[in-house]
């Protein structure tokens, strides 16, 4: 049987994962509602929208039915926004085979539900009994899809699929680690996020690099303390898709949720901000649905609530940072 991957969403990851799998000969279907950006890659080769200046692999295959990308498939990578997921699975359920293997390559926590994305996966798949991975780690898009090497972290409890899974995403420039903690990797690829708001925050306001060196530690710290009480390992929060995506997306020009964060540390309002991007910075969601659930679980998240206060309540920047340094002496 012919092994076929479908990618739900042509986003940069999205396409960046589509034409890394198509570049190593694996059959691979690309999935967008836009039927330009289809188009656009069935034509040029290119997806100048999100990964402008890229040429595509010409064995990437793209298509707005999701019927036709999901015909006969074996496994099906989801790279769509995580606030959107839970939708598009209930719209596509009925196309799912039994059994499927599922890879997640979305980063998230669902807002008002409080679900990672796991959940989402199965409790809206149900009875078809998706067989699940979640893919994080220091990644961006731009990157993988110029073949530099790039180190990530699969999240899979069935150690048969992470190893069947780690061979069909490895190449010589993109590293699979296999951790069957699938809680600590989705959770660290969700909470960095709103970690690297807080960077560019105190990077746009220039509190310099000892500050964005403390907000990281103690992110880290922060992170930790909320996986642990979610289930998480805590040493997953030291491994790539903790302490490895917290570094890269707190310090890279290329992390969109670092740009939100230099973008209000100089003063601008989240609106104006959102308004001008392309694509979407996941942290912005996140921060919302992590502060009402540290809420309800009486978990100490000091960073996260300044964040919150800043993107939601319109809390000045230079306070909210200052009060931060200014908390009760403590032990680390």
């Amino acid at each position: 049987m012919m092994n076929i991957t479908a990618v739900l969403g042509a986003g940069s990851w999205g396409t960046a994962l589509a034409n890394l799998l198509a570049g190593k000969g694996v059959t691979t279907r690309l999935w967008s509602r836009n039927p330009e950006t289809v188009r656009e890659i069935l034509d040029t080769g290119t997806n100048s929208r999100y990964l402008p200046a890229v040429r595509l692999s010409s064995n990437l295959m793209a298509d707005t039915s999701l019927e036709r990308v999901m015909a006969g498939v074996s496994s099906v990578i989801l790279a769509v926004p995580c606030q959107f997921l839970g939708n598009m699975l209930s719209e596509s359920r009925s196309l799912f085979p039994d059994r499927a293997s599922v890879i997640c390559a979305s980063k998230g926590i669902e807002l008002d539900t409080f679900r990672p994305m796991s959940r989402v996966v199965a409790e809206t798949l149900g009875d078809l009994q998706p067989r699940y991975a979640i893919l994080s780690g220091p990644s961006f898009a731009e990157e993988v899809v110029r073949d530099l090497p790039t180190a990530v972290a699969l999240g899979c409890r069935d150690e048969g699929l992470a190893g069947e899974l780690q061979s069909l995403l490895s190449t010589d420039s993109f590293r699979v680690y296999t951790n069957s903690d699938v809680t600590g990797v989705e959770l660290g690829g969700a909470l960095k996020n709103i970690m690297a708001i807080a960077a560019g925050i105190s990077d746009g306001i220039g509190f310099g690099m000892d500050a964005r060196a403390a907000l990281i530690t103690r992110g880290l710290a922060e992170m930790s303390r909320l996986g642990v009480r979610l289930g998480a390992d805590e040493r997953t929060f030291m491994g790539l898709s903790g302490m490895g995506d917290l570094v890269l997306t707190c310090t890279g020009d290329l992390s969109r949720n670092r740009q939100v964060g230099l973008k209000i540390g100089q003063g601008r309002k989240l609106n104006g901000i959102l308004a001008e991007m392309t694509m979407v910075a996941e942290g912005v969601k996140t921060t919302k649905a992590v502060h009402d659930m540290a809420r309800s679980l009486d978990v100490d998240l000091p960073i996260t609530r300044q964040v919150y206060a800043m993107l939601y309540e319109d809390k000045d920047p230079e306070t909210a940072v200052r009060e931060l340094m200014n908390r009760p002496l403590k032990e680390e």
